[in-house]
């Protein structure tokens, strides 16, 4: 399967990561199947920002009020690896819940796809997804 993303969100989402700097910018992507509608950007308030990400449970919470309401699904999170790879890293993998969220890792000017490996209540690792530019 492939995703979708608008060449405007890839943009918005390559945006935050650079203005977080040294820091994880995370938040949450909003959806219906294989297209992302929307990204939302959350605080990260994890303690060290720098090398983790913690999304906002105020951010969280929220999507999932508007969810009820109606609102557009929440399809997955994205964040960003400062100094690293577009790829998950083993404390991703170690802090993914096991659920079938889409991952988007954002890393120098790139921007990948992954879907959590789950086995029982755990995640095993990430597999990678297509994910296509629209617009």
């Amino acid at each position: 399967m492939a995703l979708h993303l608008s060449s405007s969100d890839w943009r918005q989402l390559l945006d935050w990561a650079k203005m977080a700097g040294d820091h994880e910018c995370c938040g949450l992507l909003r959806g219906n199947g294989d297209r992302i509608l929307a990204v939302e950007l959350a605080q990260n308030v994890a303690a060290n920002p720098a090398r983790h990400f913690e999304i906002d449970p105020a951010a969280l919470i929220s999507a999932a009020k508007d969810v009820r309401r109606g609102g557009i699904p929440v399809l997955g999170f994205f964040h960003s690896h400062p100094n690293g790879m577009p790829m998950p890293s083993p404390t991703d993998i170690a802090q993914a819940a096991p659920e079938p969220h889409i991952w988007l890792i954002i890393a120098a000017d790139g921007i990948t796809a992954w879907q959590p490996e789950v086995d029982g209540a755990q995640v095993t690792g990430f597999t990678p997804m297509a994910l296509m530019k629209e617009g």
